[in-house]
């Protein structure tokens, strides 16, 4: 009959026979585990750090207390042509230098590296990268005309164009952005709103230099254009820094330098901004106004030779 039962033995479900096959599985993988020379014994073990069986003599082996690899050291990066050290030149009135190591941010100088001065023509460097920047930023692409007005600011030093140039970034406001996005302490616009007595300070003058060759200056469409140009400052306004090095180095330097009398102050304020491969620095020269010009140009190059031969 249907249903009936067969020597007392019920049919075996599959839930009761797949309930023996873990549990015989189970079994097996635990005995591999513990059976000496497992591969699953092995990586269990070095995996918490316990010890585990030497597969040749079935004694424990500690594998704990092994040494770690060392990791390879990082190369030491080649030291900057300047010394970290103070100079004292036969200099009349006041100067100061700082340089910025570009690959670590580090930045030496003198002693008075913070104090500031009128920037006269320096900064222009400035100006030019703020208005390319935000050029790029409104989606805008300046005109050939304007880039070559551009050119003769920074290679000519034309102050006319320069003053435009201001007027279309704002005035102050431009030199407040350089100190934001720049990143500088000690420096700000002039009383009266004009580009030439914006006050910056060594250190500072070095921060923008990293600030123009990063990118932050002028925004990665024109820092390759710009860097370019103050490599081909001539004329009146080529001296300082980059004369202290070898002659077939200077051409990859870039630079932009200021030089104004103050009559109100009866001051001359001379100042250098150059930016190396590494590098980038600041000098700034104050004296009496009746020395002329040539006496700070010269002295921005003294100091540099000074700080160069301070590090060899």
């Amino acid at each position: 009959m249907a249903g009936s039962r067969r020597g007392g033995r019920r049919n075996a479900t599959p839930l009761t026979l797949a309930a023996v096959a873990a549990i015989l599985i189970g079994l097996v993988l635990v005995s591999l585990r513990l059976l000496p020379g497992s591969p699953l014994q092995s990586a269990a073990a070095s995996h918490w750090g316990e010890a585990t069986q030497d597969r040749s003599t079935g004694e424990p082996t500690d594998r704990s207390n092994r040494p770690k690899p060392t990791p390879s050291p990082t190369p030491s990066l080649e030291p900057l042509p300047f010394g970290d050290e103070q100079i004292d030149l036969d200099i009349k009135g006041w100067y100061g230098w700082s340089v910025l190591d570009t690959r670590t941010g580090k930045i030496i100088g003198s002693e008075n590296m913070d104090e500031t001065s009128t920037t006269a023509s320096l900064i222009k460097s400035w100006i030019v990268a703020d208005y390319l920047r935000r050029a790029d930023d409104a989606g805008q692409q300046p005109s050939q005309a304007k880039l070559a007005e551009a050119t003769r600011i920074i290679r000519d030093s034309d102050n006319t164009l320069a003053e435009k140039f201001y007027n279309s970034v704002g005035r102050s406001p431009s030199i407040k952005r350089m100190v934001s996005i720049c990143k500088t302490t000690d420096s700000s616009p002039a009383a009266d709103g004009g580009w030439s007595r914006t006050n910056l300070s060594p250190r500072d003058t070095a921060r923008l230099g990293a600030c123009i060759k990063d990118g932050r200056a002028a925004g990665p469409k024109w820092t390759n254009w710009l860097l370019n140009e103050m490599r081909q400052v001539r004329g009146d306004g080529d001296f300082g820094i980059r004369k202290a090095f070898p002659e077939a180095e200077r051409k990859t330097i870039a630079i932009k330098n200021g030089w104004v009398d103050r009559t109100r102050e009866q001051e001359m304020h001379i100042n250098c901004l150059a930016i190396g491969d590494n590098w980038t620095m600041g000098v700034m020269v104050r004296y009496p106004i009746g020395m002329g010009y040539a006496y700070g140009m010269k002295n921005c190059q003294k100091i540099t030779e000074a700080v160069l031969r301070s590090g060899t």
